[in-house]
């Protein structure tokens, strides 16, 4: 068989090296129960053809984002990705390139993972910015790690505008981490007072901006209160694009950002892969985790490029790491930065100002529909609308009738019952006024 070359005298001389009779010797280590007795109930194997049918009867179950009027966001967006974007990346150069083991032969992945973090560190306002992440959730975790290290102690105030999964993600490296989360309830009115609940053990205040329910609020009186009691303030930005609007984290004196670039140059992909932001003050670098590209001269005094920090556990010591990423997703970030090229300084506030009119006017347009209201105030583009019902099942109903109309904050929140009638709505560059009636109108059918 093509990919299993070895015969059976080829087998039994592995085995008699290692002295293994047999090869079930191999899996002693697994507990009995959890061996299985026979092979599964798979179906048996299928032409290429015969394939390429069954896949594509899956695929038809799908609704794909670019076919219905389309308003789902909630930390992952339908933006326009221009063509260029796709073409770049797809040259062999890029494509086939992994992680620069040997950083002085991979000076092209060197130079556009040094204009990434350059163009990182401008959106955020921030001093530096690492080669990137997994995606947002995990760089919001690793940027709760770093504030443990940094301040030295082991608590996270999380706010309840915070995505839902996010703060799963850091609940679960925080729980095997010997840390404690403490979260508050959940806030669609962006009302809550997270400054009252720092205290003197409080590592880090975890703030979302935008929030999950699209609320925009300044964070500069939170960043005060954190730094009075010796904690760090971390801003998580899973809408990127609103930063070419609304005042970036570091002027409002955000210790460690943490945001997901998929955004720019990445489509939805059925959840990834996407790209994370990580960036912070010059004084906390050391804490940083993933990498960092720097640049420098040669020999000759010629430009060239260098990995500057990598302190992750494949490179020194594993007690001395300061992560285990052990990707910087970097096609992803190349994505991002040719996108971001493309677009410049203008071109992304241009962006941002249509995504922001495009999701006023829906809201002024679901403000009329009988039995919803919309609760954001000051919002990019995204918003949260209450609805008489349970908000999963309008959801529903509104995909049957060919629209899909948000994420149902219960969806994420199964266990708030009070959150059962709220439903997170985004509008970007790419809806058109007859997405936007379509939903009203559907969603008027719905409630009726």
């Amino acid at each position: 068989m093509r990919y299993l070359p070895l015969e059976d005298a080829d087998r039994a001389a592995m085995r008699a090296k290692i002295g293994v009779g047999h090869v079930d010797e191999l899996f002693k280590a697994v507990p009995a129960d959890k061996l299985l007795g026979e092979l599964p109930a798979l179906p048996n194997a299928k032409g290429e053809m015969e394939v390429e049918r069954e896949l594509g009867r899956l695929a038809a179950c799908n609704s794909a984002a670019a076919s219905v009027p389309f308003f789902v966001g909630a930390g992952a967006y339908r933006h326009h990705v221009p063509a260029t974007v796709d073409h770049l990346i797809q040259r062999s150069e890029f494509l086939t390139s992994y992680t620069p083991y040997q950083p002085e032969i991979t000076q092209g992945t060197l130079q556009y993972l040094f204009e990434f973090q350059t163009q990182v560190a401008n959106l955020l306002a921030m001093d530096v910015a690492n080669a990137s992440m997994y995606d947002g959730s995990t760089a919001a975790a690793e940027a709760v790690l770093m504030a443990h290290r940094v301040t030295r102690r082991k608590k996270a105030l999380v706010s309840g505008g915070l995505h839902p999964q996010y703060r799963e993600v850091i609940e679960t490296l925080s729980r095997w981490g010997d840390a404690a989360v403490s979260t508050m309830p959940a806030d669609p009115t962006g009302a809550e007072d997270i400054a009252s609940r720092i205290d003197g053990e409080t590592s880090c205040v975890v703030v979302q901006y935008p929030s999950f329910y699209g609320t925009i609020r300044d964070l500069t009186a939170i960043a005060d209160a954190a730094h009075a009691k010796g904690a760090l303030l971390i801003v998580v930005v899973t809408e990127v694009v609103a930063l070419g609007l609304i005042k970036p984290p570091g002027e409002m004196g955000a210790d460690i950002v943490a945001a997901e670039g998929q955004s720019i140059g990445n489509g939805l992909n059925f959840g990834g892969p996407y790209v994370g932001l990580f960036a912070t003050k010059q004084k906390y670098v050391r804490q940083m985790p993933g990498r960092l590209c720097g640049e420098t001269v040669d020999a000759e005094g010629k430009r060239g490029f260098v990995l500057t920090l990598s302190t992750r556990e494949q490179h020194i010591r594993r007690e001395k790491a300061t992560s285990n990423i052990c990707t910087n997703s970097g096609l992803c970030a190349l994505a991002w930065t040719i996108h971001m090229t493309l677009l410049g300084e203008t071109g992304l506030k241009r962006l941002a100002e249509i995504n922001h009119a495009n999701a006023v006017a829906l809201a002024d347009k679901l403000a009329s529909v009988r039995g919803v209201e919309v609760l954001t105030g000051a919002f990019f583009n995204e918003f949260t609308i209450r609805v008489p019902t349970d908000g999963r099942n309008v959801i529903d109903a509104l995909a049957k009738r060919g629209v899909m109309g948000g994420v149902p904050a219960a969806r994420l929140e199964p266990k708030r019952r009070d959150l059962h009638d709220l439903i997170v709505v985004a509008s970007t560059e790419i809806n058109t006024d007859a997405d936007r009636s379509a939903l009203a109108t559907a969603l008027a059918e719905v409630l009726r």
